[in-house]
């Protein structure tokens, strides 16, 4: 079964400020996006750094940056229970759909079971960590 190509799309990090949050990145000499984006339905103001600039034919692993807007958001209770650091490892995958449906069929946990807009206006889904060995694990729609 083929839902790819398949690869890893960002890491999304959990911080209590965006600024804090981004001075390691941009030290290190990551790519910033100048634009944060309000995600309003989750809770988050996010921000990207990658490793290069993206073009059309290559789109490379990201860092994401995820600033609860307040304390009773998803990232908000993250933050309150474990503290900043990694929230979730997002693969982009050719096949969203298909690949949702391949993994219910062979009983793997969802939390989106039908695909929803994410940040960008990208559609995702996530997968239940108790079904990915304790990772949250974000599926998002291929781009390219």
């Amino acid at each position: 079964m083929k839902f790819g190509p398949i690869h890893v799309d960002h890491i999304g990090i959990a911080v209590d400020e965006l600024e804090q949050g981004s001075t390691f990145w941009r030290l290190l000499g990551l790519m910033e996006n100048p634009n944060d984006e309000l995600v309003g339905d989750q809770g988050v103001t996010t921000r990207f750094f990658s490793t290069n600039t993206p073009s059309e034919e290559d789109h490379p692993p990201q860092i994401e940056l995820l600033e609860p807007t307040s304390p009773d958001t998803p990232i908000g209770k993250f933050l309150s229970k474990r503290g900043a650091g990694i929230q979730q490892l997002c693969f982009r995958v050719g096949d969203l759909e298909g690949l949702i449906a391949h993994l219910l069929e062979h009983e793997i946990r969802m939390i989106d079971e039908v695909p929803r807009k994410g940040s960008g206006g990208k559609m995702i889904a996530f997968v239940h960590p108790k079904s990915t060995g304790g990772v949250l694990v974000e599926l998002t729609q291929s781009t390219v």
